[in-house]
């Protein structure tokens, strides 16, 4: 299939069939987890939250809550490790906190495959290279996911990323589906806290360019 039109047309409609016919098989999956959820947060078992979609066109993520709204006696929220409970740890290892994001590949916001996306208060940070990430829809997965996840520093990340905008056919997006398939089973490189691994992405680069500064 020419690269074009698959990625002008047919993705898109694998994109809008496929994730149509996962909102259908795992709608018990759904029901079970956003009622038992609810229960247990005392509060809305889903997380939203404005993110940078194809062509920086910010959009609302939906995701499952993996933590509580828990604060300190001074009305702080606690460290996400603290507010990560056991059911979000089991969800967060599975990956069924991403089941949500069909929605937004239903609607358009995003596809099943393509770079993460990332909060919106990282856009002013990112330099002219690392900004192509945001040519084509975030996915659920890609690249980066299956070829490191969190053990990668950012640079990686985003060399991963435009490596797939760059190379971007049925064949590479087949491959991504069949290794995230391998993840997901074998539940590894699953962070409950990402932060472990690495700076927030803004502190990273400012201290970055902190450094280029003093040299």
């Amino acid at each position: 299939m020419p690269k074009n039109l698959y990625t002008t047309f047919f993705k898109r409609l694998f994109d809008f069939c496929f994730s149509s016919l996962g909102v259908i098989l795992l709608s018990p999956v759904f029901l079970i987890l956003t009622i038992i959820l609810w229960i247990d947060y005392k509060d809305s078992p889903y997380f939203l939250q404005e993110r940078p979609g194809k062509d920086e066109k910010i959009f609302k993520i939906i995701k499952f809550k993996s933590m509580n709204n828990k604060t300190d006696s001074n009305g702080n929220l606690l460290s996400n490790r603290e507010r990560t409970t056991k059911l979000g740890k089991y969800i967060r290892r599975y990956s069924l906190d991403e089941i949500p994001q069909l929605i937004n590949v239903i609607k358009g916001d995003m596809s099943l495959i393509g770079p993460r996306p990332l909060v919106v208060s990282y856009l002013p940070y990112y330099n002219e290279i690392e900004r192509k990430r945001h040519s084509v829809r975030p996915g659920i997965t890609g690249l980066a996911q299956v070829k490191g996840r969190n053990s990668l520093v950012w640079e990686e990340r985003f060399s991963l990323d435009i490596e797939y905008v760059e190379n971007l056919s049925i064949a590479l997006d087949s491959k991504i589906l069949y290794w995230t398939f391998l993840k997901v089973l074998s539940k590894s490189e699953v962070a409950i806290d990402q932060d472990e691994y690495l700076d927030i992405f803004n502190v990273y680069r400012k201290k970055q360019w902190e450094a280029e500064k003093v040299s």
